[in-house]
């Protein structure tokens, strides 16, 4: 069953539903040859957070250290297009944490990426979750980001080698990033805007979403205020 996946995986380019209906019809396949590392929804490595999830991953390309599934996570998000308030924010929200949590986030620029660089700058553990391939670095201007992730942290995705960066992708990793984190840390969000989709997801696993506080007229935190209404906590700096 675990080949049978990978099968589909590579037949289907990872999308989530073409694979379901393949499993479900017992589509005929083949054994292949597959260079990248990779988990399946059986294998024992699989993190156990994502069975929280209506439709968890089949499965799971990554490169760097795998090891870094078994420590506790938070999730950090924000806006792409990212405000002075959140690029402080985030170093202050990552330097507060404790050293042993791992910073789990979707290397996207602006707020992701400050987030790794952050952890990394602390010597903190990071996860980065893409929608694409693993081959594939986008934003182009976060491909040392990835060289680093790589080859000291850890990648994820659902998507084989070569896989494009296609808008749909991402949306749909955001389930992966907000079950990961036992925490949704939100540093910036307007109030339409694939940082709130995270959030909702974290909000429909029952997971803890933390959020930064804007003025009432600041658009770039919107969504932080709105889900601050809602009943999430309010991030505070350290006295």
């Amino acid at each position: 069953m675990r080949e049978q996946i990978l099968y589909y995986a590579l037949k289907y380019r990872g999308e989530y539903a073409s694979m379901h209906r393949a499993i479900m019809r017992d589509e005929t396949w083949k054994k292949v040859r597959c260079d990248q590392q990779y988990l399946t929804i059986l294998d024992e490595e699989y993190p156990k957070e994502l069975f929280l999830l209506e439709y968890p991953p089949y499965i799971l390309f990554y490169e760097g250290d795998l090891t870094l599934l078994k420590y506790p996570k938070v999730c950090v998000i924000g806006s792409r297009n990212c405000s002075g308030y959140a690029h402080n924010g985030c170093h202050e929200l990552i330097r507060s944490l404790d050293a042993h949590t791992v910073i789990v986030s979707g290397m996207a620029k602006g707020v992701d990426a400050l987030a790794h660089q952050s952890a990394l700058k602390l010597n903190y553990r990071t996860i980065g979750v893409i929608g694409c391939g693993l081959d594939k670095s986008y934003p182009k201007e976060n491909a040392w980001l990835y060289e680093k992730m790589k080859s000291s942290q850890l990648l994820l995705s659902e998507y084989p080698s070569g896989t494009l960066p296609l808008a749909h992708h991402f949306p749909w990793r955001n389930r992966i990033l907000a079950a990961l984190g036992e925490k949704c840390y939100v540093v910036e969000a307007r109030n339409k805007s694939g940082t709130m989709i995270t959030a909702d997801y974290a909000q429909s696993l029952n997971k803890e979403v933390i959020a930064f506080p804007y003025r009432f007229d600041d658009d770039f935190g919107m969504g932080c205020n709105c889900l601050i209404e809602q009943g999430a906590g309010i991030f505070m700096k350290e006295r």
